[in-house]
């Protein structure tokens, strides 16, 4: 076992997770709530993923409550079911604590849009802009970051600043565009995007609606403002959630990751949601990234507490109050 171990963890670096075949007799959910005891391990999972990922979770939430749970756990090991920039704000937030991500190449294109090294460029010929970035950067754009944000924060994040300071809003250029008409700021904004929010189909959106007349259609604000307008509620995926349970109807038409829908039918199993679907073949919208976390991937990365989240001590120092600002911005909103 020792010597296939070390030929799996050198394919780590290729493959980004360990590749060691699971005994597909083991009861998975029944060896990882062993494995959370063992280890006094948390595990984190964002709405996206897989529904068994999701029920076996010892929190389940968007990326400000993910952020909020990180900071606060007492656990000596985090695992965080999401995608990397996720585990990341986790280690920055709790530098002490081993932070574990069950597949390493589970990224986000958002992220992507917006390299470090490009945005300092852009951001010097802003000198005297502050930079608030959404939380779905990397740890090395949040060095470059004075406030993060979320979507459920981001309008109170962007109100608490002083009317006559400048603003780049980073990266996602379809929710900047969003919290500008929001909140009436004119914002200088980097063009990023999230590959799953910007293919939903107007057209098939509308043959939706057509088909359910009494349906609700809510939105997140990643995606474009074609699709916004259409929308009878938009908000953070915690926010579409709340607004299923509250809201009187009994179906709705959902435009973000699919993944949420397992919480909505969780929540309210006497409505029914129908996933927005993409400009492809797809009746509905994955992320693919999210999507690389597997049960048999997240016992690996239990048992062998393997890949791990390793970020510069520099990184952390600067780019944590980025991060502290915005959980203080958001404790005094009350979010």
């Amino acid at each position: 076992m020792i010597a296939e171990l070390d030929i799996a963890k050198r394919d780590l670096e290729k493959n980004g997770y360990l590749n060691i075949d699971v005994d597909p007799s083991l009861d998975l959910f029944e060896e990882i709530e062993k494995l959370k005891k063992e280890k006094n391990a948390i595990l984190l999972a964002h709405y996206y993923q897989e529904s068994e990922i999701q029920d076996i979770a010892d929190y389940i939430g968007d990326s400000l409550g993910l952020s909020q749970m990180a900071a606060k756990t007492e656990a000596d090991i985090i695992v965080f079911a999401g995608v990397h920039f996720m585990a990341e704000t986790a280690k920055m937030l709790s530098p002490h604590k081993k932070v574990l991500l069950p597949d390493l190449k589970a990224g986000c294109s958002l992220a992507d849009s917006c390299p470090a090294p490009l945005f300092r460029k852009f951001k010097e010929k802003h000198p005297d802009h502050i930079v608030v970035s959404y939380v779905n950067t990397t740890a090395e754009m949040k060095t470059l970051t004075d406030i993060c944000c979320t979507s459920t924060n981001a309008v109170h994040i962007i109100e608490s600043i002083p009317k006559g300071q400048p603003i780049i809003f980073a990266p996602d250029i379809n929710l900047g565009k969003y919290l500008v008409k929001k909140t009436g700021r004119d914002m200088v904004l980097w063009n990023g995007a999230c590959m799953v929010h910007e293919i939903f189909s107007n057209e098939k959106i509308t043959k939706l609606m057509l088909r359910y007349p009494n349906a609700k259609f809510i939105a997140h604000p990643e995606c474009e403002a074609h699709i916004l307008e259409k929308a009878d509620f938009v908000g953070s995926t915690t926010g579409l959630l709340n607004y299923t349970i509250n809201d009187e109807a009994t179906e709705f038409i959902v435009a973000t990751e699919a993944g949420i829908l397992h919480q909505m039918e969780k929540r309210s199993p006497h409505k029914t949601f129908i996933p927005a679907p993409p400009d492809n073949a797809c009746a509905c919208n994955d992320c693919p990234h999210m999507k690389l976390n597997t049960m048999e991937k997240l016992y690996l990365c239990m048992k062998h507490e393997t890949p791990e989240i390793v970020l510069p001590e520099w990184v952390i120092k600067k780019g944590v109050k980025s991060i502290d600002r915005m959980l203080e911005i958001s404790a005094k909103a009350g979010l």
